[in-house]
């Protein structure tokens, strides 16, 4: 009886493992078929996640950004040597371009007459003084080479900068704490968190190598998706037709 009574409780489990993965309460191992990442601590999963964004040839990164108290859509192209994409915030959009050193801006016509309201204008010395309106419709639609001597130079090319922007980003706050299993972009993934949530989270690649595939920033100082780890892209110093010079080509003035 009891060996009769063993078959019919194996032949009930083989019937019913479609729905439950077995019998006696166990559990499908979430980490089944993944790059392993998931098990691991929390710090350990950071920081792989981190150093499998610094040695990614490319990335491209997209989402929102709140600084000062204001909201910046991002959308940037980054590698190595440069990056090409927009920034845009509640008065403006304007396209950045690095090639190596090599900064450029393109911007409408209002950002140059009266800049975006947070101090990513070029500054006064360099921009074209006399009359403002005519100035600032030569340079609309036009790349303008950004001096790296000029003040927003370095606050520009941090946008553009892979290493820079994403180390600013990745790093959580607080007590690091792994989370739930999801999917990101139809990547299965494992989320870490700072601080209960409140330093940030942090949704980690559980397929091939540990990319970070998404960031919600501590304090709720917006979100990103960063996709197309390594796929590379063309970087080019734009025409000649298609930039201004607006220390040589437009008049200051006095």
């Amino acid at each position: 009886m009891r060996t009769r009574n063993a078959a019919l409780v194996g032949a009930l489990c083989v019937g019913l493992s479609v729905a439950l993965t077995a019998c006696g309460g166990g559990g499908e191992d979430p980490d089944a078929g993944t790059n392993g990442v998931g098990k691991l601590d929390p710090v350990k999963i950071q920081d792989q996640a981190r150093s499998a964004a610094r040695t990614a040839p490319a990335v491209h990164l997209s989402g929102s950004v709140v600084s000062q108290g204001r909201t910046y859509k991002i959308d940037m192209r980054l590698k190595r040597d440069g990056g090409t994409g927009q920034v845009s915030s509640d008065a403006t959009t304007f396209s950045l371009l690095r090639v190596g050193d090599e900064l450029y801006l393109k911007a409408p016509a209002a950002f140059w007459s009266h800049g975006d309201g947070a101090g990513a204008k070029p500054s006064s010395s360099t921009v074209p003084k006399g009359d403002s309106a005519a100035a600032a419709g030569k340079l609309e639609k036009k790349y303008v080479k950004v001096p790296s001597g000029d003040p927003s130079y370095q606050k520009l090319k941090g946008f553009t900068d892979k290493d820079v922007l994403l180390d600013g980003l990745i790093g959580l706050h607080g007590k690091l704490a792994r989370g739930e299993h999801g999917t990101v972009g139809g990547t299965r993934t494992i989320r870490v968190s700072g601080a209960g949530g409140s330093g940030g989270t942090l949704d980690v690649s559980l397929t091939g190598t540990p990319y970070p595939l998404r960031v919600q920033r501590a304090g709720g100082a917006g979100q990103l998706e960063l996709a197309d780890w390594g796929k590379d892209f063309a970087l080019a110093v734009p025409a000649k037709g298609e930039t201004v010079d607006y220390g040589k080509a437009i008049p200051t003035g006095g």
